[in-house]
């Protein structure tokens, strides 16, 4: 197993200035991921050319909030092959 820290913003208060603006506060984050997950985060990492395992991982957040929010609105995903036939894409079975 990987151990992967991922160190995050969110919406509170801080005491540290820069000089225009406050800096954000951050949560840091730790888990562990088998070999195989750890392989999946580094090739999304290259094919994304993020800087880093941070970014793919509140990147993958946005994304599958933004579906489940969809899905739950009772949108439905569709994916169309090669040759032009459109599908149901099942995402959450």
């Amino acid at each position: 197993m990987t151990a992967l820290s991922i160190a995050s913003s969110f919406d509170g208060d801080t005491r540290e200035q820069t000089k225009d603006r406050a800096k954000p506060a951050k949560n840091r984050v730790q888990f562990d991921l088998a070999p195989r997950s750890m392989e999946r985060l580094n090739a999304l990492k290259l094919k994304t050319e993020a800087t880093s395992y941070a970014e793919v991982v509140k990147n993958a957040l946005r994304i599958y909030e933004a579906l489940i929010e969809e899905t739950e609105a009772g949108k439905q995903f569709l994916v169309r092959d090669a040759a032009g036939v459109v599908s149901p894409y099942r995402l959450f079975l």
